[in-house]
């Protein structure tokens, strides 16, 4: 399948946004390039088609029966999901598919067996995993720059609820309890993919809370939940769709250091102040130094963070390793699950969580 020239690319469904920034990217390079495309809106799909140079088909089975499509990038509503990956994946083809993974367990758990039944590549999109300031964080982490990790709170932040063409246009499935949960569950579900893939391991509990507390247009606005480890640790997740501004995105506290985050979501990479800092680092045995700013470039926009994810999702598909498994997509269900079981009990969940 990699002995060609190109990668032949499938999308099936433009109605997540993400998709259009990882096909615009994709046409720009040599060794992939987009086949056709599939839609359940078939006035969009005929329009991404005719912008992207490619064939809409309005029939699913035309784009998973051709021989030149190794990999379809899934971008439907999240109820959507299980149902387009287990046919794309029983088709033979590889899966890229748009977060969340799945609205419940039961979903994820039908991918993950396909996946297996399969052998085929699957691969969850979460941009935060190839994002160059993650990476680095990660590293440092890892590398024990901070020493003993005690506290993580990350926020990850967008404006959309106060957007009137999102909440009343072709967008507007985002916010539909049927189709996509609740927005806690559509963004902070990166945050928590953040943690996943940061800690390698799964928590022990959660408190939460998840409410409308500036807009009653989604069965949510805003979401907090803290995460215990069983080593001690806590993690913090916030996350707000009714957020306009914002600097600070990721902080963490270690016994030997600090590490601390700008600009890493929407808002804060919208509006930034004079001279921004993206990473910067605090280490006890070199405090002379005081804050040391490690030189990370800020992205101009969010919208070239989720661009960035096209490149590494080709290569990941040509190394044959995911940039996010499928047990790990189901991880980051489980804790939003979670989180909201918390918030509308008022009680501490632990883990692992059933739904």
């Amino acid at each position: 399948m990699l002995n060609q020239a190109r990668i032949g690319i499938g999308i099936l469904s433009f109605a997540h946004g993400h998709v259009n920034a990882y096909a615009e990217r994709i046409r720009q390079f040599d060794d992939a390039q987009l086949i056709a495309c599939w839609d359940s809106d078939e006035s969009r799909g005929k329009r991404q088609a005719a912008h992207f140079g490619i064939p809409y088909s309005p029939h699913l089975e035309d784009v998973l029966n051709r021989k030149d499509i190794d990999c379809v990038i899934i971008a439907s509503e999240t109820n959507r999901h299980a149902d387009l990956a287990v046919a794309a994946l029983e088709a033979g083809k590889a899966v890229f598919l748009q977060k969340p993974m799945a609205i419940t367990l039961a979903d994820c758990d039908r991918i993950i067996a396909a996946v297996e039944r399969s052998g085929c590549w699957f691969s969850m999109a979460f941009q935060m995993r190839c994002d160059p300031q993650n990476i680095r964080m990660k590293q440092l982490v890892e590398e024990g720059a901070v020493g003993r990790v005690g506290t993580i709170r990350r926020r990850h932040c967008i404006p959309v609820l106060f957007d009137k063409n999102f909440v009343e246009g072709p967008t507007r499935w985002h916010i539909l309890r049927e189709t996509n949960f609740g927005m806690f569950f559509d963004d902070a579900t990166h945050a928590l993919d953040w943690l996943v893939w940061m800690l390698g391991k799964p928590p022990v509990s959660v408190i939460a809370e998840i409410d409308n507390v500036l807009t009653h247009v989604a069965p949510d606005d805003t979401g907090v939940a803290i995460y215990r480890y069983e080593d001690g640790l806590f993690a913090e997740v916030y996350n707000s769709s009714v957020t306009l501004a914002g600097e600070n995105t990721t902080e963490i506290y270690g016994d030997r250091g600090v590490i601390i985050q700008n600009h890493g979501d929407a808002p804060s990479a919208m509006i930034k102040p004079p001279h921004p800092i993206g990473v910067k680092l605090y280490q006890r045995d070199k405090a002379e130094l005081g804050w040391q700013d490690l030189g990370l470039p800020i992205p101009a926009s969010h919208g070239e963070r989720i661009a960035g994810v096209a490149r590494p999702f080709i290569d990941a598909f040509k190394s044959g390793k995911p940039l996010c498994t499928a047990q790990e997509g189901r991880l980051s269900v489980e804790m939003c699950l979670a989180a909201y079981k918390a918030a509308e009990t008022g009680q501490r969940v632990f883990f692992p969580f059933s739904g």
